[in-house]
């Protein structure tokens, strides 16, 4: 259970519930114990009775013979039951309640565990996976910090309170009743050790089929274009049978649990019934004792039997809870800077940058060095895979540089605090992305408190105005998962008015008007030429439009700068940019 440990403190955090459950437990175990003793006076109460009457005294009615006190049993009897249902009631409202918290706790952590990590650590981890981690591993910790606990805190309370009760009546038919339960716990470690193993098979096979899901899902598109829906579903299937196969091992190791202890149950029943017979004709114990210790070995029946589901939970939830570990052990590669940006001009300076994309190995920046001024509008061009792209996001700190240093305004960015710094920046990626929202929603994203009349005249801006008109709810439009009701050019243009909407400090435009016609990008480029006056402004593009007004143009091969330098001097320099011009 060592992996278990990591949830001390959220069950520090609930002691109180927790503290009051233990003792409601405690309670309702102990008034449930208090049951086979009063059946045990009642019995040897009538036994005694009936013995003392004469033979006309025994054809009385029943009701006038024993009918009183035995009532006063029966009333006895169902106090205990009523006052122990009542604590029951309680224990479940605060064990069951805490889990329920601590659940929704620990599903709050591991997003916001989430949301710090890195770019690196999403292209590590498969998406499937991480949303079973969250989903079905955390509800899996539930049930051990639930019913788990619960009903463990039961078993020792009644296990306690039995045996006790048990010796103080008979040492010897006490030892001769509990005998079968050292075979019950050997076979309840063996058993435990396998459903452990088997159990983490499965949560791995669980994030498989997420994954798998998912990933079809997003690629549905693809998917139906080259009609491969049959094999995707084969493939599926495949995945789970292999889970079905995985899920009916354990599940036969589990059925293994309940015929054991029912056997050891029923076991201990005969050897009371025979011992104990053989003690009252010896006159050590009264009839009504034999009947009280089947009614002990009878209450723990579902103790016993409940701790190998109990086991299993607790094994279930400590492979669950190591995968859970294992994510919120890992800590992000970028560290956020102490120092918040003030007095903010806009120069970024690159110096001598050098960059290895940690999980490919692949070196898409060398020895990169250049600077913007405030106010200066820079133009990186490139073929694909030159390393453009890198820039703007080594520039957010979505990766850390691995040689060289990026300053702003003179300072590393290594040193400024990430939420200020990327306060500053309005950032259109290549790879547009949407949020299943609204499409007023996902414009104003960028400054949440935007009036409508903000957001239509930021639409307009990005000249996607016209199309969100001719939607039929126009604004208050769902555009679908990752937009996918919009087309590419639409998608553009409202992730352009989002960054616009932010009115940042500097612009990270990388490849944000590919999908747009010539009169579109034109329309956007004149509101861009007025809204981005001032302001610090770095555009990657794969074409040169004569409407781009710009100071700058670095020219990017292979992670090196070819060229850098006015529009007039690279033109006539450099080949590859001089074709972009005259296309």
């Amino acid at each position: 259970m060592k992996n278990l440990k990591f949830l001390n403190k959220y069950l520090l955090r609930y002691k109180l519930r927790f503290g009051l459950g233990t003792l409601f437990v405690g309670l309702s175990v102990f008034f449930s114990i208090l049951v086979p003793p009063a059946i045990r006076d009642a019995l040897d109460y009538i036994n005694d009775r009936v013995q003392s009457l004469d033979g006309n005294q025994a054809q009385g009615t029943f009701s006038e013979v024993l009918g009183a006190e035995i009532l006063t049993y029966v009333a006895m009897v169902l106090g205990f039951y009523a006052l122990s249902g009542f604590f029951m009631y309680l224990m479940r409202k605060t064990i069951i309640v805490m889990s329920r918290l601590i659940e929704y706790d620990l599903r709050k952590d591991i997003y916001a565990h989430y949301q710090q990590m890195d770019l690196s650590f999403f292209k590590r981890n498969k998406t499937g996976d991480l949303m079973a981690r969250v989903s079905s591993d955390v509800s899996k910790v539930r049930m051990y910090l639930g019913p788990a606990i619960m009903y463990g805190i039961r078993v020792a309370f009644l296990f306690s309170f039995i045996i006790y009760s048990m010796f103080q009546v008979s040492a010897t038919l006490s030892w001769y009743a509990l005998l079968p339960l050292p075979f019950l716990s050997i076979s309840i470690y063996y058993v435990s050790s396998i459903i452990n193993k088997k159990s983490a098979i499965i949560q791995e096979q669980v994030s498989t089929l997420n994954s798998t899901a998912q990933e079809v899902y997003s690629g549905i598109r693809i998917v139906k274009s080259y009609v491969k829906e049959s094999e995707f579903q084969a493939f599926f299937k495949d995945q789970s049978l292999d889970y079905r196969d995985k899920a009916l091992k354990l599940a036969k190791v589990q059925a293994l649990f309940f015929p054991l202890m029912i056997l050891l149950v029923s076991l201990s029943t005969l050897l009371t019934i025979y011992v104990g017979g053989g003690l009252v004709v010896a006159g050590e114990i009264s009839t009504g004792n034999i009947a009280e210790f089947v009614i002990y070995i009878n209450m723990l029946t579902w103790p016993i039997t409940s701790i190998g589901w109990i086991a299993s939970l607790v094994q279930q939830a400590e492979a669950s809870q190591a995968r859970i570990n294992e994510i919120m052990h890992t800590q992000p590669s970028i560290q956020s800077g102490s120092q918040p940006i003030t007095d903010f001009k806009g120069r970024i300076e690159f110096k001598d940058v050098s960059f290895t994309y940690p999980d490919t190995g692949i070196e898409a920046l060398k020895n990169i060095s250049f600077v913007v001024e405030p106010g200066e509008r820079l133009i990186i061009v490139g073929k694909t895979a030159s390393g453009k792209s890198t820039i703007a996001e080594l520039l957010l700190r979505f990766y850390n540089v691995t040689s060289g240093a990026i300053y702003i305004d003179g300072k590393n960015i290594n040193t400024i605090k990430l939420e200020s710094l990327r306060q500053k920046m309005g950032y259109v990626p290549q790879n547009v992305f949407l949020f299943s929202d609204l499409i007023s929603e996902n414009i104003k994203f960028g400054a949440p408190h935007s009036e409508p009349s903000e957001i239509r005249a930021y639409a307009e801006k990005a000249a996607v105005a016209k199309d969100i008109k001719e939607l039929p709810e126009q604004y208050e439009t769902q555009v679908g998962e990752r937009g996918v009701t919009l087309s590419g050019g639409q998608k553009q243009r409202i992730s352009l008015a989002r960054a616009l909407i932010k009115n940042p400090d500097v612009i990270l435009l990388d490849d944000s008007l590919s999908a747009l016609d010539a009169n579109t990008e034109h329309a956007i480029l004149e509101h861009l030429d007025t809204d981005l006056k001032g302001k610090t402004c770095i555009i990657i593009t794969h074409r040169i439009s004569n409407q781009l007004d710009f100071d700058k143009v670095i020219v990017l091969a292979d992670g090196k700068i070819e060229h850098q330098g006015t529009h007039s001097e690279v033109v006539n320099e450099n080949a590859y940019y001089n074709q972009l011009v005259q296309v």
